[in-house]
């Protein structure tokens, strides 16, 4: 998924006064077909790259260092290209979360469409943030990045609350499925209890990335008891 638009560089924000240069014919016939009618978009393997190589860069060395030159050499792409479809590389960074944040929901989807108890949804929401702290904690990172940037550029927190709308409603949607189904018995309203659910999550996340070495098993079951009481009976 591509921007719809370019934001404006910040303060902090990587200058683009060369990408003049950089933007040339060569680099618009290479992106040409993958652009659609509705502007700039980039779709397909090309586009993985580009995403995965600025996820594993900020991991790595945050927003500052992740330059358009850095992400494109290790995307295999011209560094115009990445400057003709994102702008900025705050704006990068906004385009990999959502990528991810997307995944990631359709796996949880996925995974809780198998559950049959309010102890059984429970259970697989606590091992999916386990599992996303424990096997891929650059996604946790790269949330965090996100959120420190969105703290000083007006454009990228817009985007910000945007991605944390629209995946609380997605969240929430779940909620109020299986309560249909019978399977959990909500006891506030579905978009609410989803916002205390990645609250929680959040804060647990952080303090499980920064003492890696501690055994969190007794705070993960109090996770799972607050969770309790906001699904089961």
């Amino acid at each position: 998924m591509g921007a719809h638009s370019e934001l404006t560089v910040g303060a902090g924000a990587e200058p683009d006064a060369d990408a003049g240069a950089e933007r040339d014919a060569g680099a618009e016939r290479d992106a040409g077909a993958e652009r659609d009618a509705g502007g700039r978009s980039l779709s397909g393997e090309r586009a993985q790259r580009i995403v995965e190589a600025m996820r594993t860069s900020v991991a790595r060395r945050g927003t500052a260092g992740s330059t358009f030159e850095r992400v494109a050499r290790e995307a295999g792409v011209s560094r115009g290209l990445l400057h003709y479809y994102f702008g900025t590389k705050e704006q990068l960074l906004v385009e990999a979360v959502r990528r991810d944040c997307e995944l990631r929901i359709e796996t949880l989807e996925r995974q809780l469409a198998g559950a049959r108890t309010a102890e059984h949804f429970i259970a697989l929401m606590a091992r999916n943030l386990e599992a996303a702290v424990r096997q891929d904690p650059d996604y946790m990172t790269l949330l965090f990045e996100l959120f420190t940037l969105a703290r000083r550029h007006g454009d990228i927190a817009a985007e910000y609350a945007g991605l944390l709308q629209h995946t609380r409603r997605q969240v929430a949607g779940m909620l109020a499925g299986a309560q249909r189904e019978g399977v959990i018995q909500l006891h506030a309203d579905p978009e609410a209890i989803a916002e205390i659910l990645f609250s929680i999550a959040d804060g647990l996340a952080l303090r499980m990335l920064s003492e890696p070495d501690r055994d969190f098993s007794a705070t993960l079951d109090a996770g799972i008891a607050c969770a309790r009481a906001l699904l089961a009976d």
